[in-house]
């Protein structure tokens, strides 16, 4: 089975010189649909570099990037945008809803800027996630739970492959947080996603298919 997700020998480097600093050193990870993965680490280990070049937000020192067969260094800017909006799917501490638009305008703009008809899809997700009575408010009416089971919604809304989760309980009081951890683990073994979330709080991993430590740039499995 080809994974949906591959780096190779990933480094990652930042200034030159005497500035120089190694963000990631020799990264070697790969995910394959129906899997939820957690990375873990304290703040500065590399989490969110690692994240951002999984999802084509940046590019690396060295090494390759595979996202469903396909390498990421092969593509033009057109190219890559093209992969991060029909392909990934991004989960932020902050939830990123846009402020002025209700939860249904936010999936009509997904919608828009996908070029796919997503409605069906979105039903079925706010059902899932008991949150279809929402749809005509605005995210300043919601509870932080809320945000964050309507960005995950907004995130699978377009079917992607992958869903890249950054610290998305960092905000949330515990009861909330084990509620968005325990719906990423669903939706990645329920709707065969691939699903990574980065977090600095070991509770949150014990739904996860595998769990991976970085310190200092460099990944490795979590040993129990």
């Amino acid at each position: 089975m080809t994974p949906v997700l591959k780096m190779t020998h990933i480094n990652k480097r930042f200034g030159a010189g005497h500035t120089e600093v190694d963000a990631l050193t020799d990264v070697n990870f790969s995910v394959e649909a129906g899997q939820f993965v957690s990375i873990i680490g304290p703040s500065g280990s590399g989490k969110s570099t690692f994240l951002t070049i999984a999802g084509g937000l940046q590019s690396p020192s060295d090494g390759s990037i595979h996202i469903n067969g396909t390498e990421l260094s092969h593509m033009n800017a057109k190219q890559l945008s093209e992969v991060r909006f029909n392909q990934l799917g991004f989960i932020l501490q902050a939830s990123n809803l846009i402020p002025f638009l209700k939860v249904a305008e936010q999936f009509d703009l997904v919608e828009k800027l996908t070029h796919q008809s997503i409605q069906a899809r979105v039903e079925s997700l706010l059902k899932s996630l008991d949150i279809e009575d929402l749809k005509q408010k605005y995210p300043k009416e919601l509870s932080g739970g809320e945000r964050q089971r309507v960005a995950i919604a907004r995130a699978l809304s377009n079917d992607p492959s992958l869903i890249l989760a950054d610290e998305p309980t960092a905000s949330l009081d515990s009861e909330h947080a084990y509620e968005v951890v325990k719906i990423l683990a669903r939706e990645a073994h329920e709707q065969n996603k691939a699903i990574i979330m980065v977090t600095h709080d070991e509770r949150m991993t014990q739904w996860s298919d595998e769990v991976y430590r970085i310190e200092d740039g460099k990944l490795k499995i979590k040993e129990d």
